[in-house]
C-alpha cells in the first residue's frame, strides 16, 4: 500500500519590535485547504510543491491539510500559534492512516508566551502522535536549537538565500521522511549553534565568507551519506535562540551527525567578522550624493532600504522627494489607507497624500505630498521569479501614483517587491526607471544582480538595523552572541 504523508504549513517570520501583531485572520486571509491545496501548489517553487512532487514521483499519497504563509510580519498572536496547532493535531486525527507527515514551519515565529513557537508545534504533534514519522521544512532565516527539533525525526532548511530552492526544501524532506518509512530506521539528526546573529542583509549565500562555508557543506554531502543546512537565522525575532545554527541529517548515525554539525559550527564562529561584515553600508545622504545627477544609463540603480521591516518606510522616499536622480519607482510600498484614498478619487484625480509610515515609529512617519492617480482597483498575480515561483500573490485594493518624478504602487497587503513583477503587472519593466527604491534583504538579488547598474545598500533608523548591537534583545544573550566583539556594547 502506497504510503500516505500529510502535510501542513503554519509560517511567519516575525520581527518582535513590529506593534501589529499578525491576527488569526490575516493567516486565515492566505490560508489554503485540501484539495484546493494541492491545486494551488502544484508545479510551483514551494515547499507544498516540492512535498507533492516527491510523493507523486515515488508513489506516495500526498495528504493536504493546510497552508498558511505571511513572509516577513510582527508577531504572532496566541491565537493564532493554537489555532494552527490544534488544526494539525486534529488533521493528522481526522484523515485515517498516516505514514508520516511533513511541517512546513519557519522557525522565526515570535508570539508571547512562547519561548519557542516552532518547538511548540512540533511537540504537540508528537504528542499526539507518539510514533507518526515528523519531517520539518524550516527557513534558512530560522531560529533553532536542539530542544526545537528534540521530537522531529527530520529537518532541512533551505540552502539559498535568495530562496529559490523552497520546492527542493519541500523535495529534500519529504525524500528523507518516505526514506525512513522505506528502511525503517531514523537518521542522525543534530543541531549546533555558533553563537553569532547577523544582520539579514549579511545572509546571502554567495557572500563570502559565507558560501565557502556552504559550498563545503555540499561538497560534505558529496562525500557523505548526509544533508547539511546551514542557517542564517533571523535577528530581528528575540528569542533565547536567536542566531545561526546548522543542523545535520545524517544516515551514517548520531555520533556522525553531531561530528559534522559542530565542524561547521566552528568555521561559522571563526569566520563571524567576515561574515557578519560582508558588504558595505551606505547612508542616505551618502548613497544619494553617489547618484544625484548621475542617472543610470539604460539600467536601473538599485536603493537597497533594508532596515524597513513592514515595506512602508519612508526615510529614503523623504530624501528623494526634490532630488535629480531621474524617474524613480518606489514597488509595492504599504499603505491601505492611501490605496483607498486614491481609489475614491479616481484615476487622472490630484490629492494630498500622506503615504505610508504608520506601522511604527522608526519607519519614519508618513510623507505628505500631492499626487497624481493613474490607476486603482484590485490587484493580484502569480510569481514569475525564481523566488516562489508559481505561487499566487494578492495584493489587495491598488493603486499606482505620481509624485514628481517617483512613481508608487501603493498596497494593501504587505508583498515582496524583489523581481520584475511589480513592474510587469502594470505594463512596464524595472528598465524604464533610473532608481528603483526596494526593500529587500536577499531576495531581489536572484532578479536585480544581473540587471541593476549598481546596487546601493542604506541604512536607516528603522527596526532591521546592519548592527544588530542597536536591537534591544531581551531574552538573547548577547554577551556570546555578537560577532563584532566578544562582550556586548
Amino acid at each position: 500500500m502506497a504510503p500516505r504523508i500529510a502535510f501542513a504549513g503554519f509560517n511567519l517570520e516575525s520581527v518582535t519590535a513590529v506593534p501589529q501583531i499578525v491576527e488569526l485572520a490575516e493567516f486565515e486571509r492566505v490560508c489554503v485547504r485540501g484539495a484546493a491545496l494541492t491545486e494551488r501548489f502544484r508545479g510551483t517553487n514551494t515547499v507544498p510543491g516540492g512535498c507533492l512532487r516527491i510523493c507523486e514521483a515515488e508513489g506516495a499519497e500526498f495528504v493536504p491539510l493546510f497552508h498558511t504563509l505571511l513572509g516577513a510580519l510582527g508577531p504572532a498572536s496566541h491565537e493564532a500559534v493554537d489555532h494552527y496547532t490544534r488544526e494539525i493535531v486534529e488533521g493528522l486525527a481526522g484523515n485515517g492512516p498516516l505514514d508520516g507527515v511533513v511541517l512546513f514551519l519557519h522557525g522565526a515565529c515570535w508570539a508571547a508566551g512562547y519561548e519557542d513557537v516552532e518547538r511548540s508545534v512540533i511537540d504537540a504533534v508528537r504528542a499526539a502522535a507518539p510514533s507518526l514519522p515528523i519531517a520539518v521544512a524550516l527557513d534558512y532565516h530560522g531560529n533553532i536549537d536542539r530542544r526545537t527539533l528534540r521530537r522531529a525525526d527530520i529537518a532541512v532548511a533551505y540552502r539559498h538565500s535568495p530562496h529559490i530552492d523552497m520546492g527542493e526544501t519541500g523535495e529534500r524532506a519529504t525524500r528523507a521522511l518516505l526514506r525512513l518509512l522505506r528502511e525503517g530506521r531514523r537518521p542522525g539528526l543534530a543541531v549546533a549553534r555558533p553563537d553569532v546573529v547577523i544582520p539579514s542583509i549579511m545572509s546571502a549565500t554567495a557572500l563570502e565568507p559565507l558560501a565557502s562555508i556552504i559550498a563545503a557543506a555540499r561538497a560534505a554531502e558529496a562525500a557523505g551519506d548526509c544533508d547539511i543546512s546551514i542557517m542564517a537565522g533571523f535577528s530581528y525575532a528575540d528569542s533565547p535562540n536567536t542566531g545561526m545554527s546548522v543542523i545535520c541529517l545524517d544516515w551514517e548515525g548520531q555520533e556522525a551527525a553531531e561530528a559534522k554539525a559542530e565542524a561547521f559550527s566552528d568555521r561559522l564562529r571563526e569566520a563571524r567578522h567576515a561574515i557578519a561584515s560582508a558588504i558595505p553600508i551606505q547612508g542616505v545622504e551618502e548613497a544619494l550624493a553617489d547618484i544625484e545627477g548621475k542617472p543610470a544609463k539604460g539600467r536601473p540603480i538599485v536603493l537597497l532600504e533594508h532596515a524597513d521591516r513592514m515595506n512602508d518606510s519612508t526615510h529614503l522616499l523623504r530624501a528623494l522627494l526634490g532630488r535629480d536622480v531621474g524617474r524613480v519607482n518606489v514597488p509595492f510600498l504599504l499603505d491601505p489607507e492611501t490605496a483607498a484614498q486614491a481609489h475614491d478619487a479616481g484615476e487622472g484625480a490630484e490629492i494630498t497624500v500622506r503615504l505610508a509610515g504608520r506601522t511604527a515609529p522608526e519607519t519614519g512617519g508618513p510623507v505628505e505630498a500631492v499626487a497624481r492617480v493613474l490607476w486603482s482597483g484590485p490587484k493580484s498575480f502569480t510569481v514569475s521569479g525564481r523566488y516562489q515561483h508559481g505561487s499566487f500573490v494578492d495584493l489587495g485594493l491598488t493603486a499606482l501614483i505620481q509624485v514628481g518624478a517617483i512613481r508608487i504602487s501603493v498596497v494593501s497587503h504587505f508583498a515582496f517587491a524583489v523581481d520584475g513583477d511589480p513592474f510587469f503587472i502594470f505594463g512596464e519593466k524595472p528598465e524604464d526607471y533610473d532608481v528603483i527604491l526596494l526593500r529587500s534583504k536577499t531576495h531581489f538579488r536572484d532578479f536585480y544582480e544581473p540587471m541593476a547598474d549598481r546596487i546601493l545598500v542604506v541604512d536607516t533608523p528603522d527596526l532591521g538595523p546592519a548592527d544588530v548591537r542597536l536591537i534591544p534583545y531581551r531574552q538573547l544573550d548577547t554577551a556570546r552572541a555578537y560577532p563584532w566583539s566578544d562582550a556586548p556594547v
